[in-house]
């Protein structure tokens, strides 16, 4: 789930424009509960805006377009494709101008959450809850992961988790192997430095990328029920030891094992570049990105390619099997014309066939649909990531999709100041605890 800075401001404002503080010119219409009973108009436009923009992933939605279109002549599916770094920002754009999609992509958390207070997000219980048809066919943690105050408003996607991933050969050639805890991480970045090699190659020019590092460390030495009950700035005191020691053990990752405060003149893209040539020895990276790092034209090849959770702090006193991830997906547009249309064209998205499709090379995105999933066609990386998600204790959720959005600005330029060196740990989490008590205000 990489998310873009653009601007710190623009979380603030992007949660302005969503409705949740502005005047009546962004609110919303009545809430609005899908009819399981509708009859499905197959005529007229379907506008959709997705998060499949990059070259790579794009021609996904327009091959499912071409062929719904196939089946139903009097449908035109209108796509609006946009990259992690863009969406938030036109999605900001469309609900300001009252003209948000019918379908239209969302993370789960406080993102989606933002969605539903403001009754933009079909209530979609009756046809995607976990007795439905339609939600037995998904997995039921990423169905239960859009639920809100008891409802279903999300239709689940893909997943994705963060790791770790690394150069088999670099490793080999070091005689290093996956460390097993956090100090030898630091350890194998020592020695990998020494080689001349790059060890972590991280890119932060758009802010999140540290905050993953940050979120994943959190998990390690926060309680659960400790980081939960600071999501919400209205209970929220980000008074736990843990919260400044994962901000030191960060700082000393970036100390030792990547190239220091240049990381924010650089891009999350040249970063995973420099790893899928070989340049770097690791690089932390997102499930879905698995298969571009190792591609058939990469210098890294499938088989040199490994990866593992950032292992754990010694001392750590949160979930040591906690895992940073999410799934992502799609809502309904309350104002939508045609809402049982929507409807039955993400059902048709979601489907066995086409989450196969989704989840195989050049895609790689895990699909959230029960058997869409196929072993025999997937990376065999993937498929071990998988299998480690399935095991994990907890979803550590994004950090700035969790906190409200004041919050998640807080977190993404104070990190992105902790990385360049212009502010301390303590320093982070007052800014952090600031944002928090203006949001509770509200």
């Amino acid at each position: 789930m990489k998310r873009s800075l653009h601007v710190v401001a623009v979380t603030v404002a992007a949660a302005t424009a969503l409705g949740f503080s502005a005047g009546k010119s962004y609110s919303a219409g009545k809430a609005v509960e899908a009819d399981p009973a509708a009859k499905v108009d197959y005529s007229g436009t379907l506008s959709v805006l997705t998060k499949f923009g990059l070259q790579q992933l794009s021609p996904y939605f327009v091959d499912l377009a071409k062929e719904y279109e196939k089946l139903h002549p009097g449908v035109k599916v209108e796509l609006i494709q946009e990259s992690d770094d863009s969406v938030k920002g036109k999605t900001k754009t469309l609900v300001a101008s009252n003209s948000l999609t019918d379908v239209y992509f969302s993370w789960t958390g406080s993102w989606g959450g933002n969605f539903v207070r403001g009754n933009r997000a079909v209530d979609l219980s009756k046809v995607i809850g976990p007795d439905t048809e339609w939600g037995k066919s998904l997995v039921p943690a990423a169905v239960q992961a859009f639920q809100y105050n008891g409802k279903y408003y999300g239709i689940p996607l893909y997943l994705d988790a963060k790791f770790m991933g690394y150069n088999k050969q670099i490793f080999s050639k070091l005689g290093l192997s996956a460390p097993n805890s956090f100090e030898q991480l630091l350890s194998n970045c020592d020695t990998i430095r020494k080689a001349g090699i790059v060890p972590i190659s991280l890119g932060n020019k758009e802010a999140w990328p540290v905050v993953h590092y940050v979120g994943q460390l959190l998990a390690y030495d926060v309680p659960r029920e400790t980081l939960e009950r600071d999501f919400n700035p209205k209970t929220a005191k980000f008074d736990d030891p843990g919260y400044v020691a994962a901000l030191k053990q960060f700082k000393e990752l970036a100390d030792r094992c990547t190239n220091g405060a240049t990381m924010n003149g650089e891009s999350y893209a040249s970063a995973l570049q420099a790893f899928s040539n070989a340049k770097s020895a690791m690089y932390y990276q997102e499930i879905i990105e698995f298969d571009q790092s190792a591609a058939p034209d990469s210098a890294l090849k499938q088989a040199d390619f490994g990866f593992f959770v950032l292992p754990v702090p010694e001392g750590a006193k949160g979930d040591a099997k906690a895992v940073e991830g999410a799934p992502e997906g799609y809502m309904i547009n309350t104002a939508s014309k045609n809402i049982p249309l929507a409807i039955d064209f993400m059902k048709f998205v979601t489907s066995k066939e086409h989450g196969q499709v989704l989840s195989a090379p050049p895609y790689g995105q895990p699909s959230a649909t029960v058997g869409g999933a196929s072993e025999k066609s997937m990376s065999p990386a993937v498929v071990e990531g998988l299998q480690v998600l399935k095991s994990a204790s907890y979803l550590m959720p994004w950090l700035d999709t969790a906190n409200s959005p004041r919050v998640a600005a807080a977190w993404l330029s104070s990190l992105q100041a902790l990385a360049g060196g212009s502010m301390t740990p303590e320093q982070v989490m007052d800014q952090v605890k600031e944002a928090a008590a203006a949001d509770a205000k509200k």
